[in-house]
């Protein structure tokens, strides 16, 4: 689950991590109300959204009077942001950030990552901050670092003094610096994140250090133990589908082809797709019903499938271990007699009870194509289209 900047500021401050005085403003008078609790006469501006590259799209701007800020803010809010990060549908900014201004000497690159091939946390440093990471690791190698986060959170005294070397920190610089990576790694570990990064990290022209950016994401699977970071969930921030799925407990992600698919285990949802694309088509979501789907939950998955206009035909393919398949098939002919499905529909079913499951299909009287194995189902959905 993602979360927005101020979220994730609000956090790293408890780390003892050195962030400048923020507040955040819904309307114009609450703007106002920030400006007179911080005491600002200009500030940083900067739309709230789940996404980067803020900058770049204007919704990042700088204030020099509180009437400027007050004006600025009221632009801000209610701004749609589109890029590649957003897809074309864009995300709306409910909220603003606004910050007292750093007089920036140098911007560094700080975060903590899960590396899934070493199977270990990883602190990432970088003396190129304030860009995409991405780009500095594939043109520019030798200017990433990597230094392994012990499960406990803690980095070995050692690698912090390795990073300091390398980001060419000295003296007292140098012990901020490390305090801030040790604080970082702490924090990543004890709220489950997936990512947590300060982009840019900033030396001030006097020498001291500040984060004035940061992100966080946590691993969906941890939120029942995270319940602070839980309630931090936007919906405003993800597509109407992703929201509707998330109440119905369904596993959903919008992808941009024309086949939905509904699944159960997102290992067999993932081999469906690819198998979709072996047969020349593109999967229009990934939907995982779980193992324990009832005729509810089918339904609703029905729903939000349908709900894309791009959809044009649907693929189930059920491997019935917990999840009975004479109990998925009626889920699939109560949902289709109910929605009046008129596109293609395969239906793959095996495993428990599946000879019934198959009955239920075959005396329903719809119009469904019945598939023997995924690659059946695949080639069946495909040519359907």
């Amino acid at each position: 689950m993602d979360t927005h900047e101020y979220q994730a500021k609000e956090i790293l401050k408890r780390y003892g991590v050195p962030i400048p005085d923020f507040g955040v403003a819904a309307s114009p008078a609450e703007a106002k109300q920030v400006i007179q609790e911080l005491g600002l006469h200009e500030a940083v501006v900067k739309i709230q959204v789940h996404a980067g590259g803020r900058g770049k799209t204007g919704g990042v701007k700088f204030a020099k009077s509180k009437d400027e800020i007050v004006e600025t803010a009221q632009k801000l809010i209610g701004m749609k942001m589109v890029n590649h990060q957003t897809g074309p549908r864009g995300l709306i900014a409910h909220k603003v950030l606004i910050t007292e201004p750093v007089n920036i000497a140098k911007e560094y690159y700080l975060g903590a990552v899960i590396d899934r091939d070493r199977a270990l946390p990883l602190l990432i440093a970088s003396s190129e901050g304030g860009v995409e990471i991405e780009g500095v690791a594939e043109k520019t190698p030798e200017k990433i670092l990597k230094l392994p986060i012990r499960l406990d959170g803690t980095v070995r005294p050692y690698h912090l003094l390795r990073l300091a070397n390398f980001m060419g920190w000295k003296g007292a610089r140098a012990k901020q610096g490390m305090r801030v990576a040790a604080s970082l790694a702490q924090a990543f570990i004890e709220t489950d994140s997936v990512l947590f990064e300060i982009n840019p990290l900033v030396e001030t022209n006097k020498g001291a250090i500040w984060a004035i950016d940061a992100k966080l994401s946590v691993d969906d699977n941890a939120l029942f133990r995270q319940k602070e970071i839980a309630a931090f969930y936007d919906p405003s921030q993800v597509s109407p589908n992703e929201v509707a799925a998330k109440e119905h407990d369904l596993a959903y992600l919008s992808l941009s082809g024309t086949i939905g698919c509904m699944v159960n285990g997102a290992g067999l949802a993932m081999s469906t797709m690819d198998s979709i694309q072996h047969y020349g088509g593109m999967p229009a979501n990934f939907l995982d019903v779980g193992g324990g789907a009832s005729q509810e939950k089918v339904t609703e998955g029905f729903k939000i499938i349908l709900a894309d206009k791009n959809v044009k035909a649907l693929l189930v393919n059920i491997f019935g271990g917990i999840m009975n398949c004479a109990t998925i098939a009626e889920g699939v002919i109560a949902a289709s007699k109910e929605l009046r499905i008129k596109i293609p529909l395969v239906v793959r079913l095996e495993g428990t009870n599946v000879e019934e499951g198959r009955r239920l299909l075959q005396e329903s009287g719809l119009k469904i194509i019945s598939a023997e194995g995924m690659a059946d189902a695949a080639e069946k959905v495909v040519n359907a289209i």
